[in-house]
């Protein structure tokens, strides 16, 4: 409603305005490339003449449409283009929200909640998982050097002296 809105307005009051603007460009620059497609010297030999010939058009081509994209026309009309595509962008972004909700649907702004959580909880669980690594590996290394240094060649091991200990007392009793 609201873009049909604009469109109207913006159709109604500038339209033939905008249409001889248009029209006065394009006269323009089609004088300008008749100008230089015939503006040449007699001397100048074939290639050359078709060479000037191009760079004139080109150039007169290049000079018209800098000049018509330059134009308050061209501004104002793009102008109201964006702002109408954007204006047609939030309208059906809205009319989705409207259709899900509902539908009883998810809406984008649940689904992205519910990822960037998800994200959150896999860092977590990552770094958590890193730091039980590093416990379990220091562990490792104090077991290691704990059995290195008990367990010294001929003599029994600190467990199986306290076990033979045991046992002999077991054995007395």
């Amino acid at each position: 409603m609201f873009y049909l809105k604009l469109m109207n307005d913006s159709s109604q009051q500038n339209f033939a305005e905008q249409g001889a603007a248009f029209q006065k460009i394009w006269l323009e620059s089609m004088s300008k490339v008749m100008q230089a497609a015939f503006a040449f010297s007699p001397n100048s030999a074939p290639p050359e003449l078709l060479r000037e010939i191009r760079n004139g058009i080109l150039q007169a081509l290049g000079e018209s449409w800098n000049e018509f994209m330059r134009s308050p026309q061209f501004q104002e009309n793009m102008k109201q283009w964006m702002e109408n595509a954007v204006a047609f962008r939030q309208m059906s972004h809205d009319f989705m929200a409207k259709v899900r909700k509902e539908m009883q649907a998810p809406s984008c702004e649940d689904i992205d909640a519910i990822q960037q959580n998800v994200r959150h909880l896999e860092t977590r669980v990552l770094d958590r998982l890193e730091t039980l690594s590093k416990q379990i590996e220091a562990l490792n290394h104090r077991a290691g050097a704990v059995k290195t240094a008990t367990h010294k060649p001929g003599k029994p091991s600190a467990p199986r002296q306290a076990r033979s200990q045991r046992n002999k007392k077991v054995r007395t009793s």
